[in-house]
Parts: structure tokens; C-alpha cells; sequence
């Protein structure tokens, strides 16, 4: 199965908040180029994975090594918080509210992390801006101040600024759930195009079964914060046997 360059590995990761544990124990590799999709119901767990990942949530037990860093969840150290660091330039996030700068145009929102996290120069991180978000359609609109965007071209700059740090793997939590219906094919081909042209490697985590059926390398359908089935998408959508995964996507389609 895994005969390619793993960037992503999850080794039996739990996280509990008070008495509630939400990951019961989730093991998950990304090869290289790999597109998947995480789907499953509303507080299965899904995005607290995408959290944990890159440390945005402290997981409480297990294993996460992205692109070679390998790091222990519980208590952090001086040292563990620079392996954080480090681990979130080699992981770009794209969350479902777009969080852009309000007081810098869609340029200045791309370059920034490249400028002050990675200390490139500011020339060349206009360069990467420029060409980052002419890859997500947006190369008109470098001037223009979020407000002055749609949500969809606003998730677009969102894309294009985590894209400029150069990530080994880009975590999409939701991207589309809090964009209007007419503006979501917008972003997910935005995001088609990073798979195909861009050979990015990608963990989604989405309610978009048909971006799915058409990107995802794989899907892992999350149930009660445990993966109870993945497989490719003809695996998933045409020959699922699993009762619970059937339910869920006969709910949706």
C-alpha cells in the first residue's frame, strides 16, 4: 500500500478534553502527493486530527512526524516548542474561516508568513506571492484589501498564503462550509489544481463527496474519533461494506 515517501505519519494519537476523549487511538500515513479526503459526521473528531497535527491542539498521547520531525504529544518543552515551530513551515492550514489580515491587501496577506517566519527577503517574497496566487486564479487581485473580496476569492488568499511557505503537506479543514453554495466550486478547483498540477500532498477534511470522488487518492471515513474504513474513492462510494460508512453516505449523496 505505502510504497511511496511518507511526509505524513499519526501513530496512535488520542486526545481527550475533560472526560471526553474525541481521538480514541488514530493511525494514518500520507505518502507524497497523496490527495485525502477525511470525512464523517459532525464531532467524529475529523478536524481535531487536522489540530493536532500541527500542534494547534496538544495531542494528549501518540506519535505525529511530518516531513522527518517526529514529536510526542503531552507536556511541551523548550525544545519540543521549536520542533512545533518547525513542524508548521513544513505544514501548511487552511481553515474554514479565512483569517486574513484586514489592514494588508491579498500580497501583503501571502508574503507575510514567508517574510517573518522564514526571513526570506521581501523582493523574493513578493515573487512567491505573485506566483502563488496566480495559481489560485487570483493574479488580478494581489492589490485588493480582503474586504473588498468575495469569500471565495478571501479562501483563495488563504490557500495562496499557505501555500508560500512552501509546505510539504497542506491540511484543509472544511474550506468550503462557511462559503456560500455559489462560491464553493471556485475553491475546490482552486484545490483540484494544487493535486493535479501542483502534485501537492493534501489531507482534506470535507462534506464535497464529488471533489472527492474526483481528487482524493484515498478517503478515511471518521467515526467516533477512529478511522473505520478507507480505501480509494470506487472502494468507498461503490463497495463500501462497512454499515456505518453506508449510512453516513447515503445520508449525503
Amino acid at each position: 500500500m505505502h510504497d511511496g515517501e511518507a511526509v505524513l505519519r499519526v501513530d496512535g494519537l488520542h486526545k481527550v478534553f475533560g472526560d471526553l476523549e474525541v481521538l480514541r487511538g488514530v493511525d494514518m500515513e500520507v505518502d507524497r502527493g497523496e490527495v485525502i479526503v477525511i470525512f464523517g459526521r459532525s464531532g467524529s473528531g475529523k478536524s481535531t486530527l487536522l489540530r493536532c497535527i500541527n500542534f494547534l491542539e496538544e495531542p494528549t498521547q501518540g506519535t505525529i512526524e511530518v516531513a522527518g520531525i517526529r514529536l510526542e504529544g503531552g507536556h511541551r518543552t523548550r525544545q519540543k516548542r521549536e520542533q512545533i515551530r518547525q513542524v508548521r513551515t513544513h505544514c501548511g492550514m487552511v481553515f474554514q474561516q479565512f483569517n486574513l489580515f484586514p489592514h494588508m491587501t491579498a500580497l501583503g496577506n501571502v508574503m507575510e508568513g514567508p517574510v517573518t517566519v522564514k526571513g526570506v527577503e521581501e523582493d523574493r517574497a513578493r515573487n512567491i506571492a505573485i506566483e502563488v496566487l496566480a495559481k489560485v486564479g487570483l493574479a488580478d487581485k494581489a492589490e485588493e484589501y480582503p474586504i473588498r473580496l468575495s469569500g471565495g476569492q478571501q479562501q483563495r488568499v488563504a490557500i495562496a498564503r499557505a501555500l508560500a511557505m512552501e509546505p510539504d503537506v497542506m491540511l484543509f479543514d472544511e474550506p468550503t462550509s462557511a462559503l456560500d453554495p455559489e462560491l464553493i466550486g471556485e475553491v475546490l478547483s482552486a484545490m483540484k489544481a494544487l493535486a493535479t498540477e501542483l502534485h501537492m500532498t493534501m489531507v482534506v477534511v470535507t462534506h464535497e463527496m464529488g471533489f472527492a470522488r474526483e481528487v482524493a487518492s484515498r478517503m478515511a471515513f471518521f467515526h467516533e474519533g477512529v478511522i473505520l474504513e478507507e480505501g480509494s474513492p470506487e472502494e468507498i462510494f461503490d463497495r463500501t461494506r462497512n454499515p456505518e460508512t453506508r449510512r453516513f453516505l447515503d445520508a449525503v449523496l
